[in-house]
């Protein structure tokens, strides 16, 4: 487990494809209790160690996952993602080349509880929420183009829907249209940075994370450095 920040209010971690954020139905340990046993074993607590969930990430996609380490600061942190006061960053990579360089989408979003699928309208419909993202294509490979998206609202799988509405599935993401999974079963889709006003210090915190270690991302990581 990779520790991104770490103070007496916050933790974040690099959180990999296969992890998930809270206990599910699949039984897997997840993040929240894995951190619990670092700061147990770090701080050497006795009792039991406070690991609160502010926001997850869905169990295929990698990056930045905040966690508070008191109530106080997590009642502060959900607010701040609760009042969109923490800026996300994501690269995604996908084959087929968005029309343009960059841009603005917005779509109505309605999920289907069943499915654990979201699908996308151009017009306002019945149970959908307004979406809104901008991406721009960070470069491109052979094959791949590795996109720089930053979500204005947080709806369930919004940029994977998103994007696989315009015809840029992310790679590995069959439940929207790509054509076959990642070996990892893990989606290009990587929670890159997130920035936001510290909730008791007040500093502005900003926390980068790299993406997995596999082919494709450590290529487009080298042609951007």
């Amino acid at each position: 487990m990779q520790v991104l920040y770490e103070d007496n209010h916050l933790i974040a971690v690099n959180k990999r494809p296969s992890e998930i954020v809270q206990g599910d139905k699949t039984g897997d340990t997840p993040l929240s209790e894995l951190l619990k046993i670092y700061l147990k074993e770090k701080y050497s607590k006795a009792g039991n160690v406070f690991v609160g969930v502010a926001h997850r990430i869905d169990r295929p996609v990698s990056g930045i996952v905040l966690f508070a380490k008191t109530s106080k600061a997590l009642a502060r942190l959900n607010e701040l993602f609760k009042t969109r006061a923490v800026q996300k960053t994501y690269w995604a990579v996908v084959k087929n080349r968005p029309s343009a360089d960059s841009g603005t989408l917005i779509h109505f979003l309605k999920k289907n509880e069943i499915r654990n699928q979201s699908k996308a309208f151009a017009a306002e419909t019945s149970g959908a929420l307004r979406s809104e993202l901008e991406y721009r294509i960070l470069c491109s490979s052979d094959n791949y183009h590795l996109l720089e998206v930053k979500p204005a609202t947080g709806r369930h799988h919004q940029i994977r829907v998103q994007l696989s509405a315009i015809g840029s599935p992310l790679k590995g993401d069959v439940k929207y249209g790509f054509n076959r999974t990642n070996a990892d079963a893990s989606i290009h889709l990587h929670a890159r940075q997130v920035e936001f006003i510290h909730p008791v210090s007040k500093e502005v915190v900003c926390i980068v994370a790299d993406p997995p270690d596999e082919a494709l991302w450590n290529y487009f990581k080298e042609k951007l450095h």
